[in-house]
């Protein structure tokens, strides 16, 4: 199998990594708008099965089985067209698009295709999340009354990717709205959100935040608690924690925890946390380039399509307008 790969920047050189250990993948073709940093990667790989291209432009003509974007955001949508018009498979991180309206443009060109996309959202391999959707999906649980969602970010990125990031919520909360729409199965129905700055100067400067809360009602009258941060020291910390009228589950809950517990006696968790979120989330992400190598082979269909994209977007798109509004705002509201 011949997989293109646009994008060999931080996310872009871990999928590479991770793409050379696919016994099915025979050849490796790389290519980015820095055609030095795509050699660099290819040298990290070992040359034997990778190939560099000058230009992404190039992957289109490159006799490709199947096409991984891991560039910019905003290169995304013409990526992503490009190949689904050439009839190559596609794997793209997400989002599909830096915002609704250009989620919305890319669905109309792709959304009737019979050509597979499948959109980045690793959580949705990983063993607990998992667990915890099987445990409701089997009414283990009883009804769900409660779900507790966080990502907590050790340290903030940098001025440049927030400036161009879309802000927190479509950025990096994103993901806990997609995975508690596919872990309870539910849909999200209203929102209210509220966001603060306290550390850098830089995200007030782009419009953004670095700390948020956000309250979400489902459609059955669940209520869903998300909260994320740029400035959580002690480690990268991200959890799901569903409650329901009969047992409750957890997930990151292990021992690398980066939580500390001040009772006395008790040593759990004993470390250390993981520092970022490619190390906590590292058979996630294999696990999720495995199933689109399968989508390539014709195995199936896609784990995450753009409609699951366009979904966790709106809900973003609404927590960013109850923020500035500082009112709950429907999801019917940003419907388009």
């Amino acid at each position: 199998m011949r997989i293109g790969l646009a994008g060999v920047g931080r996310i872009g050189a871990f999928h590479a990594q991770t793409l050379r250990t696919l016994p099915a993948i025979g050849t490796l073709v790389l290519a980015d708008t820095d055609a030095v940093r795509a050699h660099l990667v290819a040298a990290q790989l070992g040359e034997t099965g990778v190939v560099v291209l000058d230009r992404p432009d190039d992957l289109f003509s490159a006799g490709l089985d199947g096409l991984v974007i891991a560039a910019a955001t905003d290169a995304h949508p013409e990526l992503l067209e490009r190949g689904v018009d050439a009839g190559i498979p596609v794997f793209c991180e997400k989002p599909v698009a830096p915002d609704v309206q250009g989620t919305l443009a890319v669905i109309d060109r792709v959304g009737g295709t019979e050509v597979p996309v499948q959109v980045g959202f690793q959580r949705r391999f990983d063993a607990g999340y998992t667990a915890a959707r099987d445990a409701v999906a089997a009414g283990k649980l009883g009804w769900v009354h409660t779900v507790r969602a966080c990502t907590l970010d050790p340290g903030p990125p940098t001025p440049e990717y927030v400036a161009a990031s879309g802000g927190f919520f479509r950025d990096c909360s994103v993901h806990d709205f997609d995975i508690i729409r596919w872990v309870t199965g539910r849909e999200v129905v209203e929102v209210f959100a509220r966001g603060t700055n306290r550390g850098a100067d830089f995200f007030r400067a782009s419009g953004d935040v670095d700390t948020l809360a956000a309250m979400l009602v489902l459609d059955d009258d669940t209520l869903a608690l998300v909260s994320a941060t740029r400035y959580n020291a002690a480690g990268y910390d991200v959890r799901l924690e569903v409650l329901g009228s009969q047992d409750s589950v957890a997930v990151g809950l292990d021992d690398r925890l980066p939580l500390r517990s001040v009772e006395p006696g008790v040593r759990w968790p004993g470390g250390p946390a993981y520092p970022l979120f490619m190390d906590r989330f590292r058979p996630a992400f294999a696990a999720e380039l495995s199933a689109f190598v399968d989508l390539v082979a014709g195995r199936g269909q896609s784990p995450c399509t753009v409609f699951d994209a366009l979904e966790a977007f709106y809900i973003a798109e609404a927590c960013e307008r109850s923020r500035q509004e500082n009112r709950s705002v429907r999801l019917d509201e940003v419907r388009r």
